[in-house]
């Protein structure tokens, strides 16, 4: 099935020129050029969502791969993505569909068409509790996840993302969304800008906004030995996320060389001393990732202490929440659980 081509609103004229308005890069294209993202060029005086249903992966995944662990675990949830992202991290671990980028409108655009009606079929055929816009940056192709999203109320509606998106589209998510995993890779400006080539400020606006508006977050940081590993910088993460609520989930994964960085993995030490200064700035829920079979993949009541989620990698062996509530002393425990 071939689709027209969709005509972006996330724009406006800015001195004669089309400004994309998706994310904070704002970028200013020229007609038959595309933005930074690659995906989305100027044609006729209109912006154009290159990418828009052009799939160039689909999975239906364990909720606990995004990861989301306090929200429908155990669940299944459609995974969907388009080339092309607003970052450039050079430890991505999607970088061969991410990092892929058009150069200019006319060039062909890889992935195969699904309209958003298939892809809602798709989830309910496949017993989908909820679709997640994931592997690459589902900021890049927006237009499409809202067009699945108002005709699927009766699913859930997830954004694996980056953060780095604008107060517009923000203002429409806050609307549609129901939760969001957001990467906050480092608290550092500095490495934002050397190995992301973006900032860090408008990433931790989306997190405040997101969790404001009531939208379920969880946060994932890659640890990277060297570069965001350090403990007065974990300490900075722990206590902005706990300044904002200590009840927002804190995963942090294993990082392994891939793509631009030649690293080594990071040590386990380090994964655990950044799980026990999480729990010391007062957050409740701090994980392992990327570390099968840890016991920092579990989770704890923060009351009682017992275990009441048990996890082997992506899959859930024991389930001891009632009613969003810890069935040992009744606390309640942030999230969504059936």
């Amino acid at each position: 099935m071939k689709k027209a081509e969709y005509i972006s609103s996330f724009s406006l004229m800015n001195e004669g020129v089309i400004e994309c308005t998706l994310c904070p890069r704002r970028c200013r294209i020229n007609d038959r050029r595309v933005g930074v993202c690659g995906v989305r060029g100027v044609k006729n005086g209109n912006l154009i969502a290159l990418n828009y249903g052009r799939l160039i992966a689909i999975h239906n995944d364990p909720i606990e791969k995004k990861p989301l662990f306090h929200f429908l675990p155990g669940s299944k949830s459609l995974s969907i993505a388009t080339i092309g992202c607003n970052l450039f991290c050079q430890n991505c671990q999607n970088y061969s569909i991410s990092q892929q980028r058009l150069s200019g409108i006319d060039e062909a655009i890889f992935g195969d068409y699904y309209s958003p009606e298939e892809i809602i079929e798709i989830a309910r055929k496949n017993n989908s509790k909820s679709i997640s816009y994931t592997y690459t940056e589902p900021t890049i192709f927006a237009e499409y996840a809202f067009d699945i999203i108002k005709n699927s109320k009766d699913l859930k509606h997830v954004f694996v993302t980056n953060g780095y998106m604008s107060d517009e589209l923000i203002d429409k998510l806050l609307k549609n969304l129901n939760a969001a995993n957001i990467d906050l890779k480092s608290f550092s400006d500095e490495f934002y800008k050397k190995v992301c080539k973006a900032r860090l400020n408008p990433v931790l606006n989306t997190i405040k906004r997101f969790f404001e508006a009531g939208i379920h977050i969880e946060i994932t940081t890659l640890l990277i030995p060297n570069l965001n590993d350090s403990e007065d910088e974990l300490k900075k993460v722990a206590e902005f996320l706990s300044s904002i609520s200590p009840d927002i989930p804190w995963h942090i994964s294993r990082y392994h060389p891939d793509y631009k960085l030649n690293l080594p993995s990071t040590p386990l030490e380090k994964i655990e001393r950044a799980r026990e200064i999480g729990i010391g700035a007062g957050l409740r829920y701090v994980y392992s990732g990327n570390v099968w079979g840890d016991e920092g993949e579990n989770t704890f009541c923060y009351n009682c202490k017992r275990m009441i989620v048990e996890r082997e990698g992506f899959t859930v062996r024991r389930y001891e929440i009632v009613n969003g509530k810890c069935r040992y002393c009744n606390t309640s425990i942030y999230g969504l659980f059936e």
